[in-house]
């Protein structure tokens, strides 16, 4: 990117479900409720690619949230995050909706096979027209086991070192029909060039697959890869394969810190740290003096509830919060076995603890309430001077954006923040092409290139 200006990649972080992730969002009374409908989504979309969004993308789990008190119905009674849609169908109606804006899932590499991933994925970037992005997670509690018909979640490690094999399978699955494959001579009768369509014949330690993928190579050449690994393990995971990495930086020295050990592990991967984008998750609350949005933040701050915490607590980490008292310290043992290494590594650290209390999960992890990432907060141009620092500081490559509301707060950036920004010269005025990689700055991939990572100098 010699010779032009370094801009903000930005990202709309949207549930396929009742609220956005702060669970207090559907208790706003400006928050839309209609979310069983294709309208809702279809129209978060619009507002998002009018506000010149690079992508949004879905969170997911596979289970609503159970664990706290070993009981579901606290959660249900709450709204804390309980209904969970599959996204596939959603993000393509939201493609129908849309001809611009990059449209990401979550999907789990431990409760599905490999074949089904590559299949679905190939698909929807055929139907977007080069628009799709995988979120590769590794799922997180028993209660999502136990869907699958699994009595336990497997440990952390574990998890990592059968996702790089995943994603290996996926990866060859996605290389089976090479560019120019396709023929489509009605004079000789051509169809396809078999000699460009390849079988994989993988066999692993924990995959196997045929192949080849009954699918053509998209606009894009495959999917973008987004990834959100931050502890040790995770971590060289996202060096390995993402191209998107999604984090959680409570402050700036966290996250300069973090986002130099990141480019730091994809370097190690043998790939080019400049073609992958470090965005940290974030609110903001903007409106015309800095009053009225610190006063639309407080709202929405007290719009949480304390059983939000305690219950979304028990789903990430896959422990019951209900069965320890608030003062109560965590033991080592406990600590080792919470299922979500990095987001109990941010709260040991806060904390200035190694044991914290259940208190010290509520404080300062934030979850449940805005406060679990950064809020930037205030005018338009006191905003765009917060994502300024934290941009041009080396603490990231953009932003994704949780909501406070839907649909207000995506129309809130788009029509306040959008505009300074793109003043500053930070911010794209138009989509730069017509795929999701042209529009993020990355090269269209080759057919085998993930098999020989090297370093290539920026473009």
């Amino acid at each position: 990117m010699s010779g032009t200006q370094r801009q903000i990649k930005m990202v709309g972080f949207l549930q396929a479900q009742n609220c956005s992730i702060a669970p207090g969002s559907w208790r706003h009374p400006a928050g839309a409720t209609d979310f069983t409908s294709p309208e809702y989504f279809q129209r978060l979309g619009r507002v998002m690619e009018e506000g010149k969004f690079h992508m949004t993308f879905f969170d997911d789990r596979l289970a609503l949230p159970d664990i706290f008190n070993d009981d579901y119905r606290d959660a249900v009674a709450n709204g804390v995050r309980v209904v969970k849609m599959d996204p596939v169908s959603i993000i393509t109606m939201i493609g129908a909706a849309t001809s611009r804006l990059g449209l990401g899932i979550t999907y789990s590499t431990t409760y599905y096979e490999p074949f089904h991933v590559a299949r679905l994925f190939g698909t929807l970037d055929l139907m977007t027209k080069g628009r799709a992005a995988w979120n590769v997670v590794t799922s997180l509690n028993n209660s999502e086991a136990a869907n699958f018909g699994r009595t336990e979640h497997l440990a952390h490690d574990l998890r990592y070192d059968r996702a790089d094999e995943f994603m290996e399978v996926v990866m060859g699955l996605w290389d089976s029909w090479e560019d120019g494959a396709l023929l489509l001579d009605k004079e000789s009768g051509r169809f396809a060039d078999p000699s460009r369509v390849h079988a994989l014949n993988h066999k692993g330690k924990y995959f196997s697959a045929k192949g080849p993928l009954p699918v053509p190579r998209s606009a894009q050449g495959s999917p973008v890869l987004i990834q959100a690994g931050q502890s040790g393990r995770g971590r060289s995971f996202a060096g390995r394969w993402g191209e998107l990495i999604f984090v959680v930086y409570p402050n700036l020295a966290v996250g300069q810190k973090q986002y130099g050990e990141l480019k730091a592990a994809v370097a190690a991967a043998g790939r080019n740290p400049d073609e992958v984008n470090v965005c940290p998750a974030c609110y903001v609350c903007v409106a015309d003096t800095q009053q009225a949005a610190e006063e639309k933040r407080e709202y929405i701050r007290a719009l949480a509830k304390p059983i939000d915490a305690l219950v979304l607590l028990s789903e990430a980490l896959n422990f019951d919060f209900g069965s320890k008292d608030l003062d109560s310290e965590f033991t080592d043992d406990e600590l080792q076995k919470l299922s979500w290494s990095g987001f109990r590594d941010r709260v040991v650290t806060l904390s200035g603890k190694p044991n914290p209390t259940v208190r010290d999960f509520v404080h300062f992890s934030g979850r449940g309430t805005i406060g679990e990432f950064p809020i930037f907060c205030g005018t338009p141009k006191t905003v765009a001077d917060q994502m300024e620092e934290w941009f041009s500081s080396g603490a990231c490559d953009g932003f994704v954006l949780a909501a406070t509301h839907t649909p207000g707060a995506f129309e809130d950036f788009s029509r306040y923040v959008v505009p300074e920004l793109q003043r500053r010269g930070l911010y794209h005025k138009d989509y730069a092409g017509a795929t999701l990689r042209e529009n993020l700055g990355l090269r269209r991939p080759a057919a085998g290139d993930w098999r020989k990572p090297q370093l290539r100098q920026a473009s």
